[in-house]
This record gives C-alpha cells, structure tokens and sequence, in this order.
C-alpha cells in the first residue's frame, strides 16, 4: 500500500462491526418479541447512542408529499445532488427523505463505503435533503434480499415520489413508461419481462443503475405496494468519476475532483479523514473474517446468510491443510454468484455473523424500527413523525 494513502485503524472498523451487531440484534429481538402485539413506541434506555422518538401527542398528518430516495451517497457527489434538486423542483412542497444504508456500513456489492452514514447523512442534510433515515445492512444480503427491504421501508415511509437516476439505451424508455405505469419489471436471466403482462421487453443487459429501477419495480409489486405516477426518472449527468474520487479520499486531495463533489460532501469528507474517519472503503475487520474462516464449524459456515454447502465445505477442506492468512484465500474459496459483486458479500457475512433464518425473520419485520440518521430542524423532524404515524412505526433518532 502507498505510504500516501490514508487508511483508519483495523481497531475502528472493528467497533464499528461490533457496535452494529449490538444494534442489528436488538432491532431483530424487539421485532420478534412484538410479533404477537401492537407495535408502540416504548422509551429504551439500553443504548447510549440511541434515543427513541415516539409520535407527536397531536394525531395530525402533515400535508407535505414525501420524496424518497435511495442513495448510498459514497460520498453524495453531483449526479446525486442533481436528482436530489429535479425531484425536489418537480414536488417543490415535498419533504426530501434519504435512504441511506446501513448497518455494518457496506455497500450492496458487499464493499466497505468511504465514510459512515452518520457522515453520509450529514452531507445530505447539508446539500439539502429534510431527512435521513437509515435503509437495510444491503453489504450483508442478497440484492433480492436488500431490494425488498427498501421496498417495505418505501411503503412504512407512505412514499409519495420516487427519484431515481438512469442511464439512457435504446428501448429502456418503454420500461420505464411501463414502471411509471404501476408495472413491476422483473430482471430474468437474458431477459427483462413485464410481471403485468408476461411479455419480454428487453434481452439487453441492464447497467448498474438501470438494473436497480427494475429490480426495485418487482419488489414494490411484491409486496403490493401501487407505485403509479410516482417515479421521477433523471437522466444521469456526464462528468463523475466514482475512481477519480475513491482516489482522492484515499490521499485527501479533493484537487482533481473539485467540479465533481458539492463543497459540502469536500468539506465533511476531510474533517472524516482528519478525525481519522475516513476513508473506509479499504478497511475491513480482517481479523474477525479469517477467525470465522479458520474457526466455524461447517454447520456454523452454512448458517450465514449467503454462504452455500459448496462454500463451506471448501473453507473447511482447505483449511485442513492449511489456516488462511489472507482474504484472497478465502475468496478462492467462495462459490460464484449470480451478481460480480458476491464473493465481497460474502466476505462481509463472515465479518459480520449473520445467519439466513436470521436474515429472513429480519427482513419479515422490517423495518420494524425507523432510525433517523439526520434532520434538517425540529419542526421538519415532527411533520415526518405525523406523516407516518397512521402506520404506528418505532422511531429512534441517533445522536
């Protein structure tokens, strides 16, 4: 590694892991206690960093359309600021909600984000948006499995509009049209199928961007959630270059990257680094992965979400011979995924011990609590609060 590169300590990515399985587990236990009963706001006292929020005493709901957007915001640079503003122009009375993931702070290829999403928040409320809330442990799940989740957060939310940025081709416009339709899409092997009517739209493969809009129709379908007239499609803007600024965290120079990033997302992205915050994306807590690797038995390795009896049984025949040292040996040992991005997934399944029946009864509740990462002020904080409140949601503001 350059000895220009800034990398926080391994010790402060492991607090970070630890301290979001503590909260991961008590979200699930609550969640499965309440299961029988009414969910209600209760005052918890077990977290020092947590701080429940309940419902305001007057029952009212705020007239303000919610815009809800899912970004991971890694960091917010100007193609996100600029959806952020044509949806905001388009519902000018709106209340803008970010969904910004998650816990264990990975993404969903499975990879460390650059900074924590209570930074990633803060850039949010600083280029604009009301509120932030936090979306699903997506580093950690299947992109099938993270997809609902945001799903369900977007129907706990009583979402109103739905920006998201695309990629232009030929032929996606008629997707579109048929999503903002009300008509779930669904991504097939070789082929992109219309839930509605069966008929095959596309067996062109989807960009990154494009494949979310549809794969995120098809949960919304799921789970019967009318998503009619509510999508606000941007067009992706030219001149962002995620390396270019990956590059730059890692030395702290923001020089060559300056017309891409808002000042705002420059400004608390250096204060990360000087409080030895950032940059995160090449941090993992290796010494807990080569643990799981080296130490679970088979059972426990076919336990964690995502890992298959085929993974397992090759961790364990490879380290009879020989205790991995390193996470490239483990990713040898990783089973290909559907998606590019599965063996890093892995690698955060066994950072962070999760297991599938775990995972599944999670993502059944979920969300079964609200966390608001950031706000904008107090009044906007209470108008969210009465805008979701018919659906008698937990609320925790982190502080």
């Amino acid at each position: 590694m350059p000895s220009d590169e800034l990398v926080p300590s391994e010790k402060f990515v492991k607090k970070i892991i630890e301290r979001d399985r503590r909260i991961f587990f008590k979200d699930y236990s609550d969640s499965q206690n309440s299961i029988s009963e009414d969910s209600k706001i209760a005052e918890d006292n077990t977290s020092s960093y947590l701080n429940e929020y309940g419902n305001s005493k007057n029952q009212k709901t705020s007239e303000k359309p919610i815009i809800a957007d899912f970004t991971e915001y890694n960091p917010l640079h100007k193609g996100h600021f600029h959806c952020m503003n044509v949806a905001k122009s388009k519902v000018p009375n709106g209340m803008f909600v970010a969904i910004v993931p998650g816990l264990f702070e990975r993404s969903g290829r499975g990879v460390p984000f650059i900074m924590t999403r209570q930074a990633r928040a803060k850039i949010a409320i600083e280029v604009g948006a009301d509120i932030v809330v936090e979306g699903p442990p997506m580093g950690i799940m299947g992109s099938g499995q993270y997809s609902l989740c945001l799903a369900k957060m977007f129907k706990a939310l009583n979402t109103d509009f739905i920006p998201r940025g695309y990629r232009p081709f030929e032929g996606y416009d008629e997707i579109l049209e048929r999503i903002a339709n009300g008509h779930g899409i669904a991504p097939k092997p070789y082929k992109i199928v219309d839930m509605d009517t069966n008929e095959v739209l596309s067996k062109n493969k989807l960009e990154e961007d494009n494949y979310v809009i549809v794969s995120f129709s098809k949960s919304l379908k799921k789970i019967g959630f009318d998503f009619k007239n509510k999508f606000i499609f941007v067009k992706r803007i030219k001149g962002v270059s995620g390396t270019l600024i990956r590059k730059a965290t890692e030395t702290g120079n923001f020089s060559e990257v300056v017309d891409m990033l808002p000042p705002a997302s420059i400004a608390i992205l250096e204060d990360e680094i000087k409080n030895k915050m950032a940059p995160l994306h090449k941090s993992r807590d290796e010494a807990t992965i080569l643990n799981s690797a080296n130490d679970l038995s088979f059972e426990e390795l076919n336990a964690l979400n995502l890992i298959n009896d085929s993974t397992a049984e090759k961790i364990v025949e490879i380290r009879k011979k020989k205790s991995f040292e390193s996470l490239f040996e483990i990713q040898d040992c990783i089973s290909q995924g559907f998606s590019t991005h599965f063996k890093h997934r892995v690698l955060s399944v066994l950072e962070a011990k999760i297991n599938k029946d775990v995972i599944s009864n999670y993502i059944d509740n979920y969300p079964f609590t609200i966390r608001v990462l950031d706000y904008k002020n107090k009044d906007i904080l209470e108008e969210f609060k009465d805008k979701i409140n018919n659906n008698n949601r937990r609320i925790e503001l982190w502080q």
